[in-house]
């Protein structure tokens, strides 16, 4: 089951990942029109606790509230939920918890309504931002994975290399975008954040996060987390994988997490 394989296997797909990275053209150099995507620095500013019974599926600020959505693995023993976080116990000062069926994925919010995806369900749903009231439900033909706007157009993802925009009035597709780098399509597409002009992805079953042009769907920078990650498996063995990508456009900072982190990262790019 997707959600519930094991963080070891983060060092075998970076290690095969690493491996596929051949950007040289047929005589051993380099391809200047298809170059691999630029590394992305960054430097930790601050770090917040997170409540390790959230598996993470989305994160995002709004009005200067974080939010958070969780799933609810096979194996794990609690529902989804989705609430507001507090900044100094890492949990859901606010939170709503969705019916046993459904396994909650990611989220956003666009004009004070948050909008909630499920995984296999092809169902979402719509609440007030502030009080989280429900507001009513969409339906969609993909599974549900992560969820991001460029203030026009929901930009939902599916696991796959494609990332779909859809209409905010009503749910329909209007346009998919298809992601590729240097070596082809890029799959695994997950957790979901729009800014500064970009698309950044956490790229599930990895630790890193990516940038894409959304004109060109494109990779054009990556962002390793690798060192986060293994400060979390040091504090908490039984972390899961990077997921949570959040900018705070009054800080003008991102902030990441991880299902089942005791640790909740403000970083600057």
């Amino acid at each position: 089951m997707k959600r519930t394989l094991c963080p070891f296997l983060t060092f075998f797909l970076a290690l095969t990942i690493a491996c596929n990275n051949n950007t040289d053209t047929t005589d051993g150099t380099p391809d200047p029109d298809n170059p691999p995507p630029a590394t992305i620095n960054y430097t930790v500013l601050n770090v917040f606790p997170h409540d390790t019974a959230s598996f993470t599926q989305g994160l995002e600020f709004y009005d200067s509230i974080l939010y958070e959505s969780t799933g609810s693995p096979e194996d794990y023993g609690y529902p989804s939920w989705l609430g507001k976080i507090n900044p100094k116990t890492g949990k859901m000062d606010n939170k709503v918890t969705l019916d046993s069926q459904y396994f909650g994925e990611g989220l956003t919010v666009l004009n004070n309504k948050l909008y909630l995806l499920t995984w296999t369900t092809k169902t979402g749903f719509v609440y007030d931002a502030k009080t989280l009231k429900k507001l009513g439900q969409f339906a969609y033909n993909t599974e549900g994975w992560g969820l991001t706007h460029d203030s026009t157009s929901l930009i939902m993802s599916d696991g796959s290399s494609n990332l779909y925009y859809l209409d905010t009035a009503t749910f329909r597709n209007t346009r998919i975008l298809g992601v590729v780098d240097h070596n082809g399509p890029v799959s695994n597409l997950n957790e979901l954040e729009y800014f500064d002009g970009y698309i950044y992805a956490n790229q599930w079953q990895t630790n890193y996060v990516l940038k894409i042009d959304p004109s060109s769907g494109r990779v054009v920078g990556r962002l390793d987390l690798s060192t986060l990650v293994s400060e979390v498996a040091n504090k908490f063995p039984g972390y899961n994988y990077l997921n949570g990508i959040a900018y705070n456009p009054a800080s003008k900072t991102v902030f990441v997490t991880g299902k089942r982190w005791p640790n909740i990262y403000e970083i600057r790019f």
